[in-house]
């Protein structure tokens, strides 16, 4: 269960679920509710299927590439520092996204690189090689799609969010958010590092 709660809260921020919700209002503005519904469960199931192909052949890579463990988890928590202090900043992927038929914005940027940024890939390869076991595997599997699911649910109710919260609130959260990826990317180099060393 301890495993469980903390594979979903890691995975849960780390995907910036408001960021990903102002994003997701931003590209659905002139959209009907049944187009932001439709899109809301595309961009879920995509999210799905690519976090469960990273977190299953994340220590493949690394076998193929010769990187160790401690490595990549500095490296990832490096990047995963930056997309926090852009989160904070205001910043994070603020590309202009063109317009076009919004179904076709289910994968990229919505689920690569908004969801899933370079910080996610790098962390979701790391907890895949860390886990010991099947049994650690399947509730870590369960974890992360659970989480997915809750941000695909906020997503879905998006117009409801909006008039509860509204956008200034949005900007709030997603702040806060970056706080605590900053505090999450730093644990993640330090284990590294300390693993590194054998301190």
């Amino acid at each position: 269960m301890e495993l469980f709660v903390a594979t979903f809260l890691k995975m849960f921020f780390i995907m910036t679920p408001f960021f990903v919700l102002s994003v997701f209002l931003t590209v659905t503005t002139d959209a009907t509710l049944l187009e932001k519904r439709a899109l809301a469960i595309k961009v879920t199931t995509s999210v799905i299927v690519i976090s469960i192909v990273l977190l299953y052949f994340g220590k493949y890579i690394f076998a193929v590439f010769g990187i160790t463990l401690d490595a990549f988890r500095i490296g990832a928590g490096a990047l995963l520092f930056l997309s926090a202090v852009e989160l904070i900043k205001g910043n994070k992927d603020t590309q202009k996204i063109e317009q076009k038929d919004i179904s076709e914005l289910a994968v990229v940027p919505l689920s690569i690189p908004i969801t899933i940024g370079p910080g996610t890939i790098g962390v979701l390869l790391v907890m895949g090689a860390g886990f010991k076991n099947a049994a650690e595997h399947f509730v870590g599997s369960i974890a992360l799609v659970c989480a997915v699911v809750v941000i695909g649910l906020m997503l879905y109710f998006s117009h409801i969010i909006k008039k509860v919260v509204g956008r200034q609130g949005l900007l709030v959260v997603s702040k806060i958010t970056g706080l605590f990826l900053a505090a999450l990317s730093a644990q993640i180099i330090f284990t590294g590092i300390k693993n590194f060393l054998n301190i």
